[in-house]
């Protein structure tokens, strides 16, 4: 095994491995509901992985499909599922088909039940350093750097790309460590006049090899968040050749995906405990 590498896959059974404990406690059986509208092929596949984790659990999982469907009858929807105790957690599996006003239907989940972390109330919690459902893959991207005792305090963290889904949360994660963080996207001129002075790159923008060799400082940390499907094989975004340079690194695949899908299913058993702090309440 290569000591340079950040292994997700082995983390995440770490945490699977605990949270199943937790779990077998409860004498309740908590529910996660899947909603996914259209024929996206990789939306299915993400699916899937999420109900084999769900059930491997021990969680109740229901995908919702539908083919088609109006604004009107998928937030209707959505708004029994909130009412309906017997649900712990909802997604909407992104991309939604382009007819569909993604926030009006992401935002109609309730933010006790979004354990995708993606409503504006639980952003805004996120920002304000309060307690929360946090986004899948940044919380993901979170639990690898501290299971490698990657201290934050004083570090210059470079982000390269500011999704709702990754990016933005993430640096509102590091700064809540105190790392000095600097947030990059396209719009960003001479990106290798930030990215080379990061004690530890963190790369989400979907372009296979955006990050050379070149464009990094020696012993470096990487995180790839990348996944880009090429000839049938998938890549990151960051070149293979990085790892040559930096002190660690996250592979693809195998390093920040099985973190994401852990993590919502650790956001499942919150969902659960944060709703029984509200009855207490």
């Amino acid at each position: 095994m290569n000591e340079k590498i950040i292994d997700g896959k082995m983390v995440s059974l770490k945490v699977e491995e605990e949270l199943c404990q937790k779990i077998s406690k409860l004498k309740d059986k908590l529910t996660l509901v899947v909603i996914s509208v259209g024929d996206d092929p990789a939306s299915k596949v993400y699916v899937r992985q999420k109900e084999k984790k769900a059930i491997k659990i021990g969680y109740n999982f229901l995908n919702l499909h539908y083919d088609k469907i109006s604004e009107t009858s998928l937030i209707r929807e959505i708004k029994k599922l909130n009412k309906n105790a017997e649900i712990t957690g909802i997604i909407v599996q992104l991309p939604l088909p382009s007819y569909l006003d993604k926030n009006k239907v992401l935002n109609t989940i309730s933010p006790l039940k979004d354990v995708d972390g993606l409503t504006d109330s639980n952003l805004i919690k996120l920002v304000k350093k309060e307690e929360t459902l946090v986004p899948c893959t940044p919380k993901g991207v979170m639990t690898l750097l501290d299971y490698y005792k990657i201290p934050f305090q004083g570090k210059r963290v470079v982000v390269v790309g500011r999704s709702e889904l990754v990016g933005l949360p993430l640096f509102h994660l590091l700064l809540n460590k105190n790392a000095t963080v600097t947030l990059c996207h396209s719009k960003t001129e001479d990106l290798k006049s930030y990215t080379k002075n990061a004690d530890i790159l963190i790369v989400a923008v979907g372009r296979k090899d955006l990050i050379t060799p070149d464009m990094i400082k020696d012993n470096c940390i990487i995180i790839d968040v990348g996944i880009n499907r090429v000839d049938n094989k998938l890549y990151g975004d960051v070149a293979n050749e990085c790892m040559e340079k930096a002190s660690l690194m996250t592979p693809v695949p195998g390093g920040v995906g099985p973190m994401t899908v852990i993590s919502l299913m650790e956001n499942v058993y919150l969902a659960y405990e944060h709703s029984k702090c509200q009855n207490k309440g």
